[in-house]
């Protein structure tokens, strides 16, 4: 097994430069936060719909990437502590508490973790920027890539040290080049395949982005056994052009939005950036609009964490992602289809599905808002 192979980002930043204002849009009506109104993608996943039942409370979320802005005002109220595996040299993993800006001390352009956790969980109803599709849920910042990259090694530690440390999910808006999926049915590379199933055997979910270079099936690890890989799909509810298919030997698959990465800002999905990281062309100072199945992750991820909030089981949690979700346009459920998987998550209906401890015994409580 070769420790040089490394990973590349699921979603290399799509989006190109806007052509319309990206002036904050209405509040919407569910929170006050200023660019609820961007945030189609937690329209298209009923995030709201969910959260009279849960909003997260008690679960928490490993963000394995790039690493998080600690500081962020919309995140730092939702964090536990995190790690670093990357960037150690010699220095016994891990080395660092998650920060984006890793044992160098300095931001390589590793602003997507801190795009990836805000989707999952920024704070809502703070008057400030966005809202997660689990806004009370914690976030746990595992920096393993450095520079949009990292080795399977990082990534499998990061994600067994997630998985030891308390996470319900893993979050892993990352993945190989189209093909390397080869390495880990040849047996070439296994320890993020292994570290999968460890996390797995814990109760822990792992949620992987299907990738971005529009092949028939999700890249690796979202093509692994007990990932579940998730596609993009765009405003209109129609699979994302980059996006790849979510098709995988045991059909652990969803769709969700990732955006349209083509000129528009506000078709793609706005979040958290590290601070004064926005761009000039679509962003504002600390948050920014990104497309990928990066993007498409983390509202899996979240809509997870409304679920392990309930005090699911993980098969249960699996189980209401899987048979609630929706095919665009039918709205049929059960139903299975290569360009969707089971379809577009659907938090509003997955928190009503069979499976939910009593609220006395539920994580952090009832968790009611």
């Amino acid at each position: 097994m070769s420790h040089n192979r490394r990973f590349t980002l699921a979603a290399s930043l799509l989006g190109a430069a806007a052509l319309l204002s990206t002036s904050a849009g209405l509040a919407h009506a569910g929170t006050d936060d200023p660019l609820r109104g961007d945030q189609w993608g937690l329209d298209q996943v009923r995030a709201e719909q969910a959260w009279s039942a849960s909003t997260g409370t008690g679960a928490v979320v490993a963000v394995v990437d790039t690493g998080v802005d600690l500081t962020h005002p919309d995140l730092k109220g939702n964090l536990v502590s995190g790690a670093t595996f990357t960037g150690c040299g010699k220095q016994a993993q891990p080395c660092g508490n998650g920060d984006f800006r890793g044992p160098d001390g300095q931001n390589n352009g590793d602003e997507h973790g801190t795009h990836v956790a805000g989707i999952v969980a920024a704070v809502a109803n703070n008057g400030t920027g966005v809202a997660g599709v689990a806004p009370n849920a914690r976030i746990m910042p595992v920096k393993v890539l450095e520079e949009g990259s990292g080795t399977f090694e990082d990534i499998a530690a990061g994600i067994r040290w997630s998985a030891d440390h308390g996470a319900d999910v893993i979050n892993m808006s990352l993945g190989g080049l189209a093909g390397t999926q080869a390495l880990t049915i040849t047996g070439l590379e296994s320890s993020v395949t292994d570290a999968i199933a460890y996390a797995n055997a814990k109760g822990t979910a792992v949620v992987a982005a299907a990738g971005n270079s529009a092949t028939p099936v999700c890249s690796t690890p979202a093509w692994e056994a007990g990932a579940i890989c998730v596609a993009s799909t765009d405003r209109n509810e129609l699979k994302s052009w980059f996006s790849e298919l979510p098709n995988k030997p045991d059909l652990k698959a969803v769709a969700a939005p990732g955006g349209a990465g083509l000129i528009s800002c506000k078709d793609d999905i706005v979040s958290t950036v590290p601070a004064g990281t926005g761009s000039a062309s679509c962003g504002q100072r600390d948050y920014d609009y990104y497309a990928g199945t990066s993007m498409a992750t983390p509202h899996v991820a979240g809509v997870a964490a409304l679920l392990f909030a309930q005090g699911r089981t993980l098969a249960n949690v699996e189980d209401a992602l899987l048979d609630t979700a929706r095919q665009p346009g039918t709205g049929l459920r059960g139903v299975y289809s290569p360009v969707y998987g089971w379809g577009i998550a659907d938090a509003g209906a997955a928190v009503q599905y069979a499976g939910a401890a009593p609220a006395k015994g539920r994580k952090g409580g009832t968790d009611k808002r």
